[in-house]
């Protein structure tokens, strides 16, 4: 629930972060470059913040200081069309201060939901937490759609979204004293950690989960952002500013009844199911950047249906593959392995949708191939515990 209040807000201001940004100056490049950047951030960040967690126990505090960042930094952008000239240079900075704070959260977060779901299976419990968090998803950009709608403005949806941010903190402030602190009772019980550097604690991860890793980018490389997609959308007029939150809120339900369902596969089928992402993947740039809005509207839904295997059935697998006491470590590892990835491939995107449509299906298509095969060869050195 915390989850859902919260992803009203960042991906209420998601769904209009190209047209924000073009409406301040920005070029498709810059575009690309901020958005993939900022999910770099998101992923690369994670590293030090998730091995800092495994070793002080700090998984709360560090949930509710990512949630505080991403729930101050939203609204604020709604203050960008008023500064001028600077204008285009603070909102760059504040996508980027939102995506450091789901750094920040994400891999204590996810220990915290990993833990939870262990008795109901891990498939099952990331992708009912997926499906809550994409109804936040699907809320926050209706809302901004009817406010765009109806003031023509970006900036009150973007301040209207500050009264979601308030009420997620206080619910997780809520939920905290509710159900205290069990992994950090724990982490003390086991004495304090030593520090290790951030090269050894990779190395003492599996051969599989590195694997893994490594074909997980690759899909990251791949799958365009939707802050390139969302600014094909406005640029070439095939959808009114107004109905990309609507577009980007159908995509977020994608996103959720994908991970809904192949969450429960998971945990009955096996992980072999993620094959189906690089397809997924794959399909995207064929679909998105066309003329006919139809066939556009269908390739966002693919993207929000990878987007939502990404952010659940990949971490499933994750928590299967790493020690439970190094969960934290080996999603940081994850995600900086993924973040490296987003910069170039949101800079790419932005480069080729604009240059050559042909070539950027291309390489996205070789890219998911190589992914394809690193995830059979994970599948086949190791079988999960």
């Amino acid at each position: 629930m915390v989850s859902l209040a919260a992803d009203m807000v960042y991906e209420g201001a998601r769904s209009i972060t190209g047209p924000l940004l073009a409406s301040l100056g920005a070029s498709a490049l810059l575009v690309g470059l901020v958005t993939g950047a900022g999910e770099a951030l998101a992923l690369v960040l994670r590293l030090p913040f998730g091995t800092r967690a495994d070793r002080s126990g700090s998984y709360w505090p560090m949930t509710i200081a990512g949630y505080a960042l991403t729930a101050v930094c939203v609204p604020l952008l709604a203050v960008t069309p008023f500064l001028g000239a600077a204008g285009l240079t603070v909102g760059c900075l504040l996508v980027l201060a939102e995506r450091t704070g789901k750094a920040v959260r994400s891999p204590a977060k996810s220990t915290l939901l990993a833990h939870s779901a262990g008795p109901v299976g891990l498939g099952r419990g990331f992708g009912v937490h997926k499906a809550l968090d994409q109804i936040g998803a699907f809320a926050g950009p209706l809302v901004v759609a009817a406010l765009v709608a109806v003031t023509g403005l970006l900036w009150p949806a973007l301040a209207v979204l500050a009264v979601p941010g308030l009420a997620s903190i206080a619910l997780l402030l809520w939920l905290r004293r509710r159900t205290g602190d069990p992994l950090r009772d724990q982490a003390r019980a086991e004495g304090a950690q030593p520090t290790v550097s951030l090269l050894r604690a990779g190395r003492e991860l599996p051969r599989a989960f590195w694997l893994f890793a490594t074909s997980s980018a690759l899909t990251t490389a791949g799958l365009v952002t939707f802050g390139v997609i969302s600014y094909h959308l406005v640029t070439d007029d095939l959808v009114p500013t107004a109905a990309v939150p609507v577009v980007y809120a159908a995509a977020m339900a994608s996103s959720g009844l994908a991970a809904l369902a192949v969450g429960w596969l998971h945990d009955r089928r096996g992980a072999r199911v993620l094959l189906v992402l690089p397809a997924m993947v794959a399909v995207v740039p064929v679909l998105a950047f066309t003329d006919a809005w139809g066939v556009v509207v269908l390739g966002v839904l693919v993207w929000g249906a990878a987007t939502g295997l990404q952010d659940s059935t990949v971490k499933a697998l994750v928590a299967q593959l790493v020690p439970a006491g190094r969960r934290g470590t080996g999603y940081g590892m994850f995600a900086a392995v993924q973040g490296v990835a987003a910069v170039a491939g949101g800079a790419l995107a932005g480069w080729l949708s604009a240059e050559s449509v042909p070539a950027l299906v291309a390489v996205v298509a070789v890219l998911q191939l190589a992914a394809m095969a690193l995830l059979v060869r994970t599948l086949r050195t190791t079988q999960p515990a």
